[in-house]
């Protein structure tokens, strides 16, 4: 069964970093599209990051430069790498495979599969 698990959400004070981790099992790992959303208290679910099966990336405009989305084949981990952070970044950040890409980042459609989430809090 196709399962994703995140790991490395915590506290840290603006301007430090995180890496966020998502282990994939089952067949959640060799969907064509694999990405990062998150979702603050009272906001939509947004797309952060994506990275597709030829390993090219998408990334929000207020992300861009300070996060960086791989992932490690060998693995079948996905990470987000998280720099300089802002207190706008704290969300509960969520991975997710999708055999389908909607725009920019992966669907969101029922083939989706998520993992539970991991929480990003980011102080000033």
């Amino acid at each position: 069964q196709a399962q994703l698990v995140e790991s490395g959400g915590g506290s840290v004070q603006a301007g430090g970093s995180l890496r966020l981790s998502c282990q994939a099992s089952g067949h959640s790992y060799s969907r064509y599209c694999m990405g990062w959303f998150r979702q603050a208290p009272g906001k939509e679910r947004e797309g952060v990051a994506t990275i597709v099966s030829d390993g090219r990336t998408t990334y929000a405009d207020s992300v861009k430069v300070r996060f960086t989305i791989s992932r490690d084949n060998a693995k079948k981990i996905l990470y987000l790498q998280m720099n300089s952070l802002k207190p706008e970044d704290t969300a509960m950040y969520y991975c997710a495979t999708s055999p389908f890409r909607s725009g920019a980042y992966c669907s969101t459609g029922q083939r989706t599969t998520w993992g539970q989430g991991t929480q990003v809090t980011v102080s000033s």
